[in-house]
């Protein structure tokens, strides 16, 4: 087991550009201290420097440092394009095992408004639109309904306030750290 019965663990799923980093930076002003973000960019692009692929390290990593920030005291907001066939598992088990609130969002942007979102983005001259294309997947779910789905038309500080609500972390007192 993992956390505490007070711990927030917080899943962000979706395409590229679908808002989540946006939504996860969200959440971390408006809670403060006390919010650890996981985030599937740092930690394999960045971190690690790896392709997303089934079974690379990253995964295993995402798990630990969540895992890690939940015990710790933290509530823990995950946040990446997470592939179910790659992660699903992963996050899968982190949820079975994580004692507090669990929530999970699908952020859902059909690939035109990826395109758009895209071009104003810091890697939008590295990235073009067949590499976007390849990764896009449609409704990629978690399976067992377990992803509440936000779509396009939610505004970012809409669905910060949603989650916020949702997850109780709006009612909770920052972590004094």
């Amino acid at each position: 087991m993992v956390g505490s019965v007070e711990s927030r663990l917080v899943l962000l799923r979706g395409n590229s550009a679908s808002g989540k980093s946006s939504v996860a930076a969200g959440l971390r002003d408006r809670f403060g201290r006390g919010l650890a973000l996981v985030g599937q960019d740092n930690l394999r692009r960045l971190v690690l420097r790896e392709r997303d692929r089934p079974g690379a390290a990253n995964i295993g990593l995402i798990d630990l440092t969540a895992r890690y920030a939940l015990d710790a005291g933290y509530h823990v907001v995950v946040e990446g394009i997470l592939h179910a066939d790659h992660y699903g598992d992963m996050l899968a088990g982190l949820c079975a095992d994580h004692r507090g609130k669990t929530h999970a969002y699908y952020l859902d942007v059909p690939f035109a408004e990826t395109l758009t979102r895209h071009a104003t983005k810091p890697i939008a001259d590295d990235v073009d639109e067949a590499q976007l294309r390849d990764w896009y997947r449609p409704r990629d779910l978690l399976p067992g309904a377990v992803e509440t789905v936000v779509g396009a038309d939610s505004t970012l500080h809409g669905t910060v306030d949603r989650v916020m609500l949702d997850t109780g972390l709006a009612h909770l007192p920052a972590i004094d750290r």
